[in-house]
């Protein structure tokens, strides 16, 4: 048995409220039960072991290789490239390379060209030479699938920043933007804060176009090199395409004649809004592409690398950096203390540890000291509602989103701390703030209130990902069970999330995933949001989707769902190898649909214990969350250590507050 870090075993004694663990008779039945009490112990002996000193969880956050490509390029367009860092960056990337000698966006995907072209050219500047058999696979891979001219937006806007594709051949993106008033269409609030956060600086590259000399050609990228920019056709005038390529048209034409003065103003605009908005540890809403575009965009407009707040930026993106054993260096995109941290306080409450315990308190100090109490973005469309929401990050306070707010609310719950009155303050400024930021339709997104344009995604420079951040089932079970859990079942702003909910439902049964992969996690969220709240097990929407569960579970007894599921719905919708994040998804879902004796749940617990590692953690190279859905994907190296065991201490000890009224749920009496 590992040793906790404040010096006991971590053994678990019985909980109060648990569920009887002696109610199944038969030898089949005890003996998953003695191997899910097996499996806890060991789960909640690592996850106890990995906290940090200051009271936090942050499991590796790994995406793709673009951050690590973009990286490089960043550092060869200020002129800091070294070469212990480049060095580590190609090892990882060449690493990352597939057989056919693509890079995917996710473990055991398809190749994906713009990311092949990111990785192919950062090897290039690692000096990987075009000849080499890596190489040469990897360009005839980009010839045959267009080159260059068919990737994404983004990925051109880095290569035109070396002269590698002409700045007029892009979408213009005048930097203008930045003053048209909330109520005119494609104001920069009605992207998605990611959106956002990223277009404002890109204005201004857009509007200053730099060129550094290219130190190669990647005449080897194209398909006729002697025409590398062919010109695309345009979409009929009547379709929103067509009329978008057509704005597009026009910007650049407008280009050449907008008064400097207003040009000059309008960037120096962008700038402060810009400077504003950086975080306390230099980054740029915690995540690393708008810290890479604003240092840039500063630094064009003559931001010295020595300025404080250039200085501060290259500091924040070192802090992006996980180097490993080998002397690779991988580039997270973000970083997720507070997420992981209130998921294993979850975890590690309803695996059977104390309310009390020394670990769990200091988690809930440390959570209590991240709540936000100053407004943000959000507040543009709320501007009279009190702050009191959490980030994602370790410093996002621009940018509290709503999914973290309701999980840091039941986490606090779970956890007996020994100043209540605190707690009790801090969850009430979490409530209001989360029911404030309740859309029209009655569901809630995940930064902003009904932040539902149609028109950003039909813009030619978005070509990747969502730029949006409408309302999801993921995000609104959340809320609704947070809400639930705090006696306002019957408060007519949550029965709306509910009645959102069920009217979200699939016709199989499932729920979409907007932030987790994908049906089997938006499953996993509704049916314990719901049950939570009031409907009983017996309901048509709980037995539908315990239904489709049921149908999509493993020959081996587990579930897994590959990321294809987003761009092939009907061929992948459930469907992939077993992960244990994901079966612990599924099995949450069944647990809280009434379903404990099922033979579902017995496989699900089996395949848990059977292929739980001896240090007490599980292996998962696949991607189960989400940026954006299909294009950005996202491996939580912590999720298939708090999920499993979430579900595992569910089976063992009942499910949380179902012992009590609602009403009485509150608090840890």
């Amino acid at each position: 048995m590992t040793a906790t870090t404040d010096g006991s075993t971590g053994a678990l004694p019985p909980r109060a409220d648990a569920a009887s663990e002696t109610d199944s008779t038969t030898p089949v039945a005890a003996g998953v039960h003695e191997a899910a009490v097996r499996t806890v112990q060991r789960a909640t002996d690592f996850l106890l072991a990995r906290q940090d000193a200051q009271g936090w969880w942050k499991g590796d956050l790994e995406t793709n290789v673009t951050m690590d490509a973009e990286d490089l390029l960043l550092r060869q367009f200020l002129g800091i490239r070294d070469e212990s860092t480049t060095r580590a960056a190609a090892l990882f990337i060449r690493g990352e390379q597939r057989e056919d000698g693509t890079w995917a966006t996710f473990y055991g995907g398809p190749g994906e060209l713009s990311t092949t072209i990111e990785a192919y050219v950062a090897l290039r500047l690692a000096g990987d030479a075009p000849d080499a058999p890596h190489m040469a696979k990897a360009s005839e891979w980009i010839r045959t699938q267009g080159g260059i001219a068919a990737s994404r937006v983004f990925t051109r806007i880095w290569l035109a920043l070396f002269g590698w594709w002409k700045w007029e051949d892009l979408p213009e993106l005048p930097p203008e933007l930045i003053y048209f008033p909330t109520w005119v269409p494609l104001n920069i609030y009605d992207f998605g804060c990611w959106a956002r956060q990223t277009i404002v600086p890109l204005t201004i590259v857009s509007a200053k176009r730099p060129v550094r000399p290219a130190p190669f050609p990647l005449d080897e990228l194209h398909t006729d090199p002697a025409h590398p920019n062919p010109a695309k056709p345009l979409a009929p005038a009547a379709s929103w395409d067509g009329a978008f390529q057509r704005l597009d048209k026009g910007l650049h034409a407008l280009r050449k004649v907008v008064p400097r003065k207003l040009r000059r103003a309008a960037m120096r605009s962008a700038a402060r809004w810009i400077i504003e908005r950086q975080e306390n540890d230099g980054c740029w809403g915690g995540i690393q592409p708008p810290a890479v575009y604003s240092v840039i965009a500063l630094y064009l407009l003559g931001y010295d690398l020595q300025h404080p707040v250039m200085r501060a930026g290259l500091q924040s993106l070192d802090r992006f950096a996980v180097w490993r054993e080998d002397g690779a260096r991988m580039i997270e995109a973000c970083q997720s203390p507070v997420w992981d941290t209130c998921l294993a306080t979850i975890a590690l409450v309803d695996a059977g540890v104390p309310a009390d315990h020394p670990q769990l308190v200091k988690a809930a100090d440390w959570m209590l000291g991240e709540q936000i109490v100053r407004p943000g973005d959000w507040s543009v469309r709320r501007p009279q509602l009190p702050p009191g929401g959490w980030a994602f990050e370790f410093h996002n306070d621009n940018y509290p989103d709503i999914d973290d707010t309701a999980e840091v609310v039941l986490a606090l719950r779970r956890v007996r701390h020994h100043d209540p009155e605190r707690v009790e303050k801090a969850i009430s400024r979490g409530v209001r703030w989360n029911l404030g930021m309740q859309s029209r339709n009655g569901a809630w997104g995940a930064f902003d209130v009904d932040n539902t344009s149609p028109f950003p995604n039909r813009l030619p420079f978005c070509d990747f990902g969502e730029v949006i951040d409408p309302p999801s089932a993921d995000v609104t079970a959340h809320v609704v069970e947070m809400l639930a859990v705090e006696g306002l079942s019957h408060d007519p702003r949550t029965r709306r999330g509910i009645e959102w909910l069920l009217t979200e439902q699939e016709p199989d049964g499932s729920w979409f995933g907007r932030w987790g992969v994908n049906y089997i996690y938006g499953t996993g969220s509704v049916v314990p949001a719901l049950t939570t709240a009031g409907l009983p097990g017996s309901h048509p929407a709980i037995r539908r989707a315990v239904t489709w569960l049921e149908s999509v579970q493993n020959d081996d007894g587990g579930w897994g769902e590959d990321l294809r599921s987003y761009k092939y719905v009907k061929e992948w919708s459930g469907k992939g190898a077993s992960t244990a994040s994901q079966t612990a998804w599924a099995l949450m879902a069944l647990l809280a649909a009434g379903e404990r004796d099922s033979k579902a749940v017995e496989r699900g617990i089996e395949w848990l214990a059977a292929t739980q590692r001896e240090d007490g953690s599980w292996d998962e190279p696949y991607f189960t969350g989400t940026g954006f859905p299909w294009d950005f994907s996202i491996n939580y190296h912590l999720y298939r250590h708090v999920f499993p065991l979430t579900a595992l201490g569910r089976y063992v000890h009942g499910e949380p507050f179902a012992r009590k009224p609602l009403a009485e749920a509150k608090g840890n009496e």
